[in-house]
């Protein structure tokens, strides 16, 4: 690199790079350090452009590994930056951008050799790597007593949370959170979950300790701010009466960086949307707080990190701060659920919403006070409604979502008094005007018919109906099209019912006298059972605590009053089918009062006058419905693979060859 502009094809017979991992050692006092960090790079601006660059790295990364046990090169590479590091408060207060843009390309050239180390080497050698000095031949190798890895990471975490964010920060800030998050990649190559480690106890236990609050509340705001990458001309020197080699420098690697940001660049993977105006140290701050977060506990210490997220509490809050929450702080919570509503299409930004609801008791009583719930919602439904298109996770984050929104009385009854209008994404039906409630139903219904037919995931069906019992005893004026959908997927269940059933009978009359097993109807059986079972639960709480409040239910259930017929006799039914035959008797026989060839008005009209006059005590009551979400129920250690995999997929600027991939199925996103 050096002075020079360098791309990509250019870099493995650079002259700069070719000194830094040879056989010379290189004093920290030498000049070769100010003129290897003063280059102009054209960044890569494709997903082919990005694995070349780290086809190229490779092989440099590699010879250095040989030769730095003797020149120590990487070491005086590291405290080459970390000197810088110490005046860049400074530095950003001067607008002394040159000095900036050298400790970023120093930090570059640092997190792209990390890279290969970490694929290439355990945390015990990596520590080797930092500690390695320059000597002489034949004599032995001495090490620093200085651990410059732990010194890395905490200037890294100094300099984020130190360091505003400005035009003219906003790479360097960008890169040490790349940085960090690469440090922590060695996750990606173990199947089994790293629960200790060299870098795992500097962050857990180090000096890094102290910044717990504070790093959680700047990637927070990070994420927040949804800072896009300032425009090249931000980053532009003025020029110089001298002419241009400063101008050139500055305005050279801003404009590589932004055709980075804009176009892509080297973390251009699915999980990024080019066609939008991406918003890396947003993307990648979220990234590196969920990763944070969802460390392991230590054999006799909670993770901080999770700490810090579970107690934060709002700016608004003026009770005093509790000394048995060390790490907690304050922060926004109107700019925080702001920025929530307005990313849920990301998986991560769903994930941070099901962490603070979850975990952070403050956050999630804020949000069910809300009165514009309707912005929140929304978007989880849209994903919902997206299925197809959606990877299995996303989906369920989602859906848990709704089920702990659903375990609150107060929402499941204000989701029903927000009207929509043109719910333009919906488009089995035209939906002009419908409640947010009825929405939901609907979307919720339409999961379980997709996972009916195509994924049969038990968890997904479990999950979608213990949100509708929750709703049930809520329902207010359901929508005429909810309505029918609640009995339509009660008529899908019972023609799959009588299907298994036939199936079973007539494998058992083929194979009279056969020995060999018999396919497990049975259990098929008990499973479409037990749904059934769930969805007459839901009707009948509806029906014995809103019915006067749901005559499109009313109108539905008379209208496909056949269907129960066959449930009233059968004896896991039979309980819960007598509220259903009291009040399909009783709207009947109004009905028949009323005459015959009734108008869809007439019959409406009996039915709400006829719901005010049912007795309640006509109908037997049942314990209410209530499912709280429990996340014991997910699999051991299920998020933590699940944020790698979105690492993998989504970080900005970072390209990770598959191969030796271990944590996680690479279609598993």
């Amino acid at each position: 690199m050096g002075a020079n502009t360098s791309h990509i094809s250019d870099l493995s017979n650079n002259q700069s790079l070719k000194t830094l991992v040879g056989t010379e050692s290189i004093s920290e006092n030498d000049p070769f350090w100010n003129q290897l960090i003063s280059f102009t790079f054209i960044s890569p601006t494709s997903s082919g452009d990005s694995k070349l660059l780290e086809e190229v790295v490779v092989p440099l990364a590699k010879t250095l590994v040989h030769n730095n046990p003797r020149t120590g090169n990487f070491g005086a590479l590291v405290k080459i930056f970390l000197a810088r590091t110490k005046e860049l408060k400074i530095s950003t207060e001067c607008q002394d951008q040159l000095f900036i843009w050298q400790a970023h390309n120093a930090l570059f050239l640092i997190r792209c050799l990390l890279k290969v180390f970490i694929r290439e080497m355990s945390e015990e050698e990596l520590q080797q790597q930092f500690s390695y000095q320059e000597r002489a031949p034949g004599s032995c190798a001495e090490t620093d007593k200085q651990d410059l890895l732990e010194e890395l990471l905490s200037n890294l975490i100094h300099l984020i949370v130190e360091v505003p964010l400005l035009d003219i920060t906003y790479s360097i800030l960008f890169e040490a959170v790349t940085t960090l998050l690469v440090l922590f990649s060695y996750q990606l190559f173990h199947k089994e979950i790293l629960r200790n480690g060299i870098i795992y106890q500097h962050i857990m236990k180090g000096r890094c300790l102290s910044l717990t609050s504070r790093l959680v509340k700047t990637l927070l705001y990070n994420f927040i701010r949804q800072e896009k990458c300032p425009p090249p001309s931000s980053h532009v020197f003025e020029p110089k009466d001298d002419g241009g080699l400063l101008y050139g420098l500055a305005s050279g690697v801003a404009s590589g960086l932004w055709s980075v940001f804009t176009l892509g660049g080297a973390g251009s993977k699915a999980g990024i949307d080019e066609e939008h105006n991406p918003l890396p140290l947003s993307n990648q701050s979220l990234l590196l707080l969920l990763v944070l977060a969802n460390l392991t506990d230590g054999p006799d210490w909670p993770n901080p990190y999770r700490q810090a997220i579970t107690c934060f509490r709002n700016t608004q809050d003026t009770s005093s701060l509790s000394a048995e929450q060390p790490h907690s702080f304050q922060i926004n919570f109107n700019s925080l659920y702001t920025a929530l509503c307005e990313q849920q299409r990301s998986d991560q930004a769903t994930l941070l919403l099901y962490t603070l609801l979850h975990q952070n008791t403050n956050m999630k009583t804020y949000m069910l006070s809300r009165t514009d719930m309707d912005n929140l919602v929304l978007p989880i439904l849209e994903i919902l409604y997206h299925v197809e298109d959606r990877n299995s996770h996303h989906v369920y984050m989602a859906l848990i979502i709704l089920l702990i929104l659903t375990e609150d009385d107060t929402f499941n009854r204000s989701i029903h008094e927000v009207v929509l209008k043109n719910i333009t994404w919906y488009s089995e039906r035209s939906l002009t005007e419908i409640s947010l409630g009825s929405l939901l139903i609907l979307v919720v219904i339409r999961t379980i018919q997709f996972n009916m037919t195509r994924t049969r995931d038990k968890y997904l069906h479990t999950n979608c109906l213990a949100a509708l019992a929750n709703m049930s005893a809520q329902f207010r004026s359901l929508h005429q099209y909810a309505a029918q959908r609640i009995i339509s997927l009660f008529a899908l269940l019972s023609k799959k019912h009588n299907k298994v059933l036939e199936q079973a009978t007539q494998s058992l009359r083929g194979r009279q006298g056969d020995n060999t097993a018999l396919p497990d109807y049975a259990q098929d059986l008990n499973v479409i059972e037990e749904v059934i079972r769930m969805m007459l639960e839901i009707i009948n709480s509806c029906l014995c605590n809103s019915l006067h409040h749901n005559p499109n239910l009313v109108y539905a259930l008379l209208y496909k009053r056949e269907l129960f017929e066959q449930f009233r006799t059968h004896p896991s039914f039979q309980d819960i089918m007598q509220n259903l035959d009291t009040v399909i008797g009783f709207f009947g026989q109004r009905l028949e009062q009323a005459g015959s060839d009734l108008s869809v008005e007439r019959v409406q009209e009996v039915i709400m006058k006829g719901a005010q006059a049912l007795p309640t005590d006509r109908l037997k009551k049942f314990p209410e419905l209530k499912f709280k979400y429990v996340e014991e129920d997910q699999p051991e250690d299920f998020f933590i693979p699940y944020v790698w995999s979105l690492v993998f997929n989504s970080a900005v600027g970072l390209y990770w060859s598959p191969h030796g991939i271990e944590l996680f199925s690479m279609d598993s996103s």
